[in-house]
């Protein structure tokens, strides 16, 4: 990785996001740039979970100590989460983890086994005490917004909705240029940090093997690397200096829901438990779109880009129609920007907006005839087009999610 494609210095240089002082290391806020990048990707992959049969819920980031103590994260994981704080005589925690929540929200009311597999997903924020050193941008931060999902199923239910995640996985990371580096099997080390289960560890481990090799998808296997509760698939990337990372997971988990007491009425009229698959299709937000930002040096997809389109009128007297047309593409939810002849000349105002996908110059010949002279981010400068058919195309590029601009 250049030091041009460190999204640190891209964030700050595009004005994607920035940090404080006053604000705290390890939370960075989100300019209006980033956030429409951010919110781009969310949007998808909300809404490919609901197409994938996920319901979306809303939970809150705190919860009383005993949730915690309850899940095994008090036991297990709690060096990695911030103090309790006091409310009267409560003790509540921002929380590590959405998956308590979750088990809380399935043991609301009675289930059955025809309502499964139920598939939960939220898009919310969980809290990781990380030490300042670790600390880095976007990838390493101390506020989370985790792309979560658990999916509550039957014992045989497990295998296929594990393959159906990591599915969704590889779905997601197509569309958006994502190479994987390697998949992992992440299993338990040495040490007091896990729960004692080795019959239930044994089972998850083969459950997650088998759908890894059903996958026909290459793993390592490695000890030391799984969750607490259980063993992961875990989908690892890497930036331009070879660093790895975790960004998509896929766990089975037999503790929880034996801690949360979670049942449902099987077709024999008997109580019987479920089985929790936890994913994560793009992870940790922060990092997601830390990859992107280096992956793509800034020059993103239009559908993920800032602006997506700029209008470039040769002179004061195509202004007007420029104007007019950037109000068209408002209608399409295009987001354009008009770049007129008081900020330079055209070649000026060209290069500034290298980045976008899309520029159109309006001449006095296109303003006369309704057209426009198109120019792509890879210098290509198809004939003149009608502004309409144009903007059309643009549009269906766009919805489409392609990875290039495009007129074709």
């Amino acid at each position: 990785m250049t030091a041009q494609h460190d999204h640190r210095r891209l964030g700050r240089e595009l004005a994607l996001f920035d940090t404080d002082p006053m604000i705290g290391a390890g939370l960075p806020y989100w300019l209006p740039d980033g956030a429409v990048i951010r919110h781009e990707l969310e949007e998808y992959v909300r809404d490919l979970e609901r197409r994938a049969g996920y319901r979306h819920v809303y939970s809150p980031v705190l919860g009383k100590r005993e949730l915690y103590e309850r899940s095994g994260h008090w036991a297990h994981y709690r060096e990695d989460m911030f103090p309790p704080m006091r409310l009267g005589a409560e003790e509540v925690v921002l929380r590590p983890s959405l998956c308590p929540h979750h088990a809380v929200i399935y043991r609301s009311r009675a289930r059955s086994y025809r309502e499964l597999p139920l598939r939960l997903a939220e898009l919310g924020g969980m809290y990781r005490s990380e030490l300042s050193g670790v600390l880095g941008g976007l990838t390493r931060v101390r506020a989370i917004q985790l792309n979560d999902g658990h999916v509550f199923c039957t014992p045989d239910q497990v295998a296929d909705e594990a393959a159906r995640a990591l599915e969704l996985i590889r779905e997601v990371y197509a569309v958006l240029g994502i190479e994987p580096v390697r998949y992992r099997l992440s299993l338990p080390g040495e040490g007091g940090k896990y729960v004692a289960a080795p019959e239930l560890w044994d089972r998850s481990a083969r459950l997650l093997t088998e759908v890894l090799e059903k996958s026909g998808l290459p793993f390592e296997a490695q000890r030391g690397e799984a969750a607490f509760y259980g063993p992961k698939i875990d989908v690892q990337i890497a930036d331009g200096a070879g660093r790895e990372a975790t960004l998509s997971t896929v766990q089975v988990d037999f503790h929880q829901p034996e801690q949360f007491g979670l049942e449902y009425v099987g077709a024999d009229g008997g109580r019987h438990r479920p089985v929790m698959v936890h994913r994560a299709v793009i992870g940790s937000v922060e990092r997601a779109v830390a990859h992107l930002i280096e992956l793509y040096g800034g020059a993103f997809p239009a559908w993920l880009a800032p602006v997506q389109l700029v209008l470039l009128p040769l002179s004061e007297a195509e202004l007007g129609r420029a104007e007019e047309l950037a109000g068209r593409c408002l209608e399409l939810g295009l987001r354009v920007e008009v770049a007129g002849p008081e900020q330079g000349s055209l070649g000026a105002r060209v290069r500034a907006a290298r980045l976008a996908p899309y520029q159109a110059v309006i001449g006095a010949r296109e303003a006369a005839e309704g057209l426009v002279a198109p120019r792509l981010r890879d210098g290509c400068r198809p004939s003149p087009l009608p502004a309409d058919a144009f903007v059309a195309r643009v549009a269906a590029g766009v919805a489409a999610r392609e990875r290039e601009p495009s007129l074709d």
